[in-house]
This record gives structure tokens, sequence and C-alpha cells, in this order.
């Protein structure tokens, strides 16, 4: 199957400069069909998206974004870290691009930046697609994943690591994989996900969710921890109509245990059905 990568870009929005991967080969744009823009967790640059962006790119106009403080967007000592700004990045990232219609695709950290991003309703939103977001919040159970992880990775990643260092990490990922996470963690700042890490606690996305107005879709894993059934049905009071879609065989990082059914769990709520 032909490549639908165009090429990566940069943009100044929202003040700072945002990189991004655009995938939509020849078949991309088509008349009706909004842009996608695909927002990652806390510690996946861009490109580690990259083969989920082939996919959508064969269906879509599709952006895979860096978000601030990972892969080639901007990072720096005094950088504002926090949800808001980068549910804000998102926001003039689609104006700067001249997108007049669009959905906003978020894994995790980047489900949470989905959630408030949508929250101010933004011109041109169709809808919203939240993948296995982290549920923790003010007075709520902690995030399952512990911070040594991220913070023992990345730091291993600074000084050079391969794809047999990330073993350890990531045990049930392929080899391609690993290496492709090795290549880039080290782009992801410590501070910023650390910052990130912090807002998993402090944010109440839950206080967003009657906000959300367009159409909007939870995937979650089935054999994950982060969202449990309870946390389906109370995400589902709070925004009548989310649809829910659960993916077999798959953890946190889903389209890594079960790409297949990953697409599967989109139906055709974009728009299209996913090759």
């Amino acid at each position: 199957m032909d490549s639908t990568l165009l090429y990566g870009a940069n943009v100044n929005a929202n003040g700072i400069r945002q990189h991004f991967l655009r995938y939509g080969g020849a078949d991309g744009v088509r008349a009706g069909r909004p842009a996608v823009i695909l927002i990652p967790g806390i510690t996946s640059p861009a490109v580690t998206w990259g083969f989920v962006g082939e996919v959508l790119g064969h269906q879509f106009d599709t952006y895979v974004l860096d978000v601030r403080g990972r892969g080639l967007s901007e990072a720096t000592a005094t950088l504002d870290y926090s949800l808001d700004a980068q549910a804000a990045d998102v926001v003039a990232l689609a104006q700067a691009l001249g997108l007049e219609h669009y959905a906003l695709v978020g894994h995790s950290m980047g489900a949470r930046i989905a959630i408030r991003a949508a929250r101010s309703a933004p011109e041109g939103l169709t809808r919203t697609v939240l993948v296995d977001p982290p549920v923790s919040g003010p007075g709520r159970r902690a995030y399952p994943a512990k911070l040594p992880w991220y913070v023992d990775s990345i730091r291993l990643a600074v000084k050079g690591i391969d794809a047999e260092g990330m073993l350890a990490f990531c045990p049930t990922w392929t080899e391609e994989q690993r290496r492709v996470r090795a290549q880039w963690l080290h782009t992801c700042d410590e501070r910023a996900m650390l910052a990130s890490f912090e807002g998993f606690h402090t944010d109440d996305i839950h206080a967003d969710l009657p906000l959300l107005r367009v159409p909007s879709l939870l995937i979650t894993a089935a054999r994950g921890d982060v969202v449990l059934d309870e946390d389906v049905k109370e995400m589902q009071a709070l925004a009548p109509g989310l649809l829910h879609a659960r993916v077999p065989d798959a953890g946190h990082m889903i389209p890594w245990d079960n790409e297949a059914g990953f697409y599967e769990a989109f139906g055709d709520f974009l728009g299209a059905k996913l090759a």
C-alpha cells in the first residue's frame, strides 16, 4: 500500500512553533469530509503515531500533532505546559491551517486535550474521538501508570537508548515500535511530561464533559485499567449521547496492541470506515 504521508511542517500558532505531520495522499482530501487532527499522548511524538496517520490519510486530510514540549514542537524552560495551553494550541492550529471543518482524535493525554479544546466550542469542530483518556482528577483515583516509568525512560533516551533498551519499558511492542520510540523519546521534555502528569490529577475533565456539544466517541481498552466500566457510565451521564466502543485484546496503547480492532472501533463515525 502506498504511503499517504505528504510532509512534515511547522506553523506559528498560539504564539509557539507547532510541528505536525500531514497525511492525505491522493485520496486524503475529499469534499464533505472533515480534516482530522490527531493528538498523541504524554510521551508520544507525532512520528510514533505515523502508522495510524497512514491509515487515516487514506480517507481524511490528517494532521498528527507534536504537542508542545514533544517532538519538533517548541519546548523551553519557561513554556506553559498546562492543559489549557495545550488545548488552545489545537484550536489555534486548526485556525492557522485554515481548516473549516475538522475532527479531533486524541489518545490518553491527547483525549483530555480534545475534551478541554471542545469545551470552548471552537468554530469548525465537528466531532471528537476520545481514546482511553485518563479519568484521574481532584478527589479521584490516581492514574494507574507510575511516574518513574516516564522519568526513567526519558532520561535513558536523552543519554541514548536502542530498541533492546526499550524492552523493559514496552515488553509487548515489536522491535520496530521500540526502535521508533527509542529514537524519538528524547524529544519529550521532562518538564512538559511532569506538568502533564501532575495535570492528570489536578485538572477536572469531568467538569468539561457537559460542555461537549459535538458528536463524540469514547474508545477504551478492554484489558486496560485506565477507563473502567463505571467510568464509562459516569462519562456518558455527564455527556449524553457519548458513544462508546471497547477494543478487545488491547491495553492502554490500543493501536499498538490491536491495530485492526482500533480501526474497527471507529466504525463510520468520522464519515468513512477505516481500512
